[in-house]
C-alpha cells in the first residue's frame, strides 16, 4: 500500500499523497462510540492520537482534562498538535428533557468547546484546525423539504442547543483557524444508538413506525461517518458546516420496513405519537418530526459514500 492510502471508504483518493499523514491529533470525547471508532481509524492511518478524558489518565495516549470553559494545565498537550476533533457532549436521548437535563446537555457541549478554543488561543504552538461536533437537529422540523447546509437554525430546543454549540467555535475561526462543524445525523451501528435500540423489538417481531412514520430520518453508516470525518480532516481547503448524513434519507416508515425486511420480520406494531409524548415528553419531538437532510457540501466536494443506500448499510452492519 502506498504511504497515506487509507483502507477506509471514501479516503483513498484524498490520502494518496497526503502530507498530513503521521500528525498528532487530539480527540475530545474520544472514549464514546464515535470517538473510539474514529481514534482506531486514525491510528490505522498512522497518526498519533491523544484522547482528552475527565477521568484520571493511566493509559498511554490519554490526558486528563477539566472542561470547565477555561484552558487548564492540560492545554500544554496541544502544542505541536496537527488538529483537534471535539466530540464532547452528552447524548440527547435516554431521559426526559427537564430543565436540569437541558442545562446539562448545554453545558456538556458549551464548556468543552470553550475550553478547547481558549486553549488554542493561548498556546504558542496550538493546532490551527478544529473539527467540532454538532448535529442536524440544528435545522429544526422541515417536513419533507430537502435540508442542506444553507438552511438557518431552527427555533426549537435542539436548534438553540446546536446554534450555541457552534457559536463557541467562532473565536477560533475569527483568529484564522480552520473550523469544520460536523452536523451529524443518526449513526447506524449495532453497538449503540437508534439501530441498537430498535433491534430487540424488531427481532421479536414487535417493531414498526413511530407516530405517522412520515418524518424523515437522516442516517449515516458508522464507517462512512468515520471516513467523512477523516476526509474533512485532510481537506485543508474547506471549512464551515457539513452534514454528516448519507445521501439517501428515508422516512421513519421506510426505515422500519427496511430493517424488518433485513431481519425477515414483520413491521406492523406502530408506536402511537401520544404514547411517545407521554413516555418522553419534549424529547419525543426529536423522534416525531425529523429532517430530510442531505450531505450537499460533501458530495459537491467529491466525497464518495461506501453505503449510500439504507438496505445495504443495514445488511453490512447486521451481517445478513
Amino acid at each position: 500500500m502506498e504511504p497515506g492510502v487509507s483502507n477506509a471508504p471514501g479516503l483513498s483518493q484524498t490520502c494518496r499523497s497526503c502530507y498530513n499523514c503521521g500528525m498528532r491529533i487530539v480527540v475530545a470525547g474520544g472514549t464514546g462510540l464515535l470517538g473510539t471508532a474514529l481514534a482506531a481509524a486514525l491510528r490505522r492511518e498512522r497518526h498519533e492520537v491523544m484522547l482528552l478524558t475527565r477521568s484520571v489518565a493511566h493509559a498511554m495516549g490519554r490526558i486528563t482534562w477539566k472542561p470547565d470553559g477555561t484552558a487548564g494545565p492540560w492545554a500544554r498537550a496541544l502544542d505541536g498538535v496537527g488538529a483537534i476533533v471535539n466530540l464532547a457532549g452528552e447524548s440527547i436521548a435516554g431521559r426526559r428533557w427537564s430543565a436540569a437535563r437541558k442545562r446539562a446537555l448545554l453545558d456538556s457541549r458549551i464548556l468543552p468547546t470553550r475550553s478547547l478554543v481558549r486553549a488554542m488561543a493561548e498556546r504558542p504552538r496550538a493546532p490551527r484546525t478544529l473539527l467540532n461536533a454538532s448535529a442536524v437537529g440544528i435545522y429544526g422540523p422541515h417536513g419533507d423539504e430537502i435540508v442542506t447546509e444553507e438552511m438557518p437554525a431552527g427555533d426549537d430546543f435542539l436548534g438553540h442547543l446546536a446554534s450555541a454549540w457552534e457559536a463557541e467555535t467562532e473565536p477560533a475561526a475569527a483568529r484564522g483557524s480552520r473550523v469544520v462543524l460536523l452536523r451529524t445525523g443518526l449513526v447506524l451501528t449495532r453497538q449503540d444508538g437508534v439501530l441498537a435500540r430498535m433491534l430487540p423489538p424488531f427481532r421479536a417481531g414487535l417493531g414498526g413506525p413511530l407516530g405517522s412514520g412520515r418524518q424523515y430520518m437522516p442516517w449515516i453508516h458508522l464507517d462512512d461517518w468515520v471516513s467523512l470525518v477523516i476526509w474533512l480532516l485532510y481537506r485543508d481547503d474547506i471549512d464551515g458546516p457539513f452534514n454528516l448524513v448519507g445521501p439517501s434519507p428515508v422516512t421513519n416508515a421506510e426505515y422500519a420496513h427496511t430493517l424488518a425486511r433485513v431481519l425477515q420480520r414483520p413491521a406492523v406494531m406502530r408506536v402511537p405519537a401520544f404514547a411517545l409524548r407521554l413516555a418522553l415528553g419534549e424529547l419525543s419531538t426529536a423522534l416525531l418530526t425529523g429532517q430530510r437532510v442531505v450531505p450537499e457540501r460533501a458530495l459537491a466536494a467529491g466525497f464518495r459514500f461506501a453505503y449510500p443506500e439504507l438496505e445495504a448499510a443495514l445488511r453490512h452492519e447486521l451481517h445478513t
